[in-house]
């Protein structure tokens, strides 16, 4: 307890520690707006480039974060796509705050579009088609009829989202570059715990995200409906 105590109370985690919760919570309303559309864009079928943004979407989950790390860093730092967006904004996305929250967003969005793409192809036509005939708009029809009836799937996705982007370490390496006092988030906390021999402070960290993810699994088992 008293190693416990000794770790949490390190003034040295506060910054991480509310780094981690504006990330967070950024990532937490971009996931549920980039989600939505891109889980409704990606369950119509037979539009050009559709197969090329479910491979953009996707590959998050299937390649090895470091490795998308890289190449993310080589298509945004000042040789690539980045020096254009420090020219045009005054300010670039690698090794900084933005670019921890561009990781956490690319590493957990799979697992919000994927289930509200599922979701809403699954939704019977009638139901829409219903809405239509009654005179009801799109948008109407989507945040009445569409959003209600995917709710479960997101709402399951942000949870699945939020426990991976919090424990994210390769991609978010690469493009936050683990700066002291500027973008060490908690999961890098660990990472550099390990690296100078600090096995009690990583075990605490790790334990501390490891709970976490626990509860969100038992909250999804609790959401998911009996056999």
């Amino acid at each position: 307890m008293e190693a416990l105590a000794a770790v949490l109370g390190d003034p040295a985690l506060a910054f991480p520690l509310r780094l981690s919760l504006r990330i967070a919570v950024a990532t937490l309303c971009l996931h549920a707006t980039l989600g939505v559309a891109l889980g409704w864009a990606l369950s119509k079928r037979r539009w050009p480039g559709r197969s090329l943004l479910d491979i953009a979407v996707t590959l998050p989950m299937v390649f090895p974060p470091i490795v998308l790390g890289f190449g993310l860093l080589m298509l945004l730092g000042r040789h690539g796509l980045g020096g254009w967006i420090e020219t045009g904004f005054g300010a670039g996305l690698i090794f900084s705050e933005a670019g921890v929250l561009l990781a956490s967003v690319l590493v957990g969005l799979p697992l919000v579009v994927k289930p509200v793409e599922a979701a809403i192809a699954a939704l019977p036509a009638n139901l829409a088609e219903a809405a239509r005939t009654l005179g009801h708009g799109e948008i109407p029809i989507f945040a009445r009829v569409i959003l209600p009836n995917v709710a479960g799937a997101l709402g399951a996705g942000l949870l699945m989202a939020t426990a991976r982007s919090l424990g994210e370490v390769g991609v978010t390496l690469m493009l936050g570059g683990n700066i002291l006092g500027r973008t060490n988030t908690i999961s890098l906390e660990i990472y550099n715990a390990v690296t100078v021999g600090e096995f009690r402070r990583a075990l605490v960290l790790s334990a501390a995200l490891g709970l976490f993810s626990t509860l969100v699994l038992i909250v999804l088992r609790r959401r998911a409906p009996a056999p």
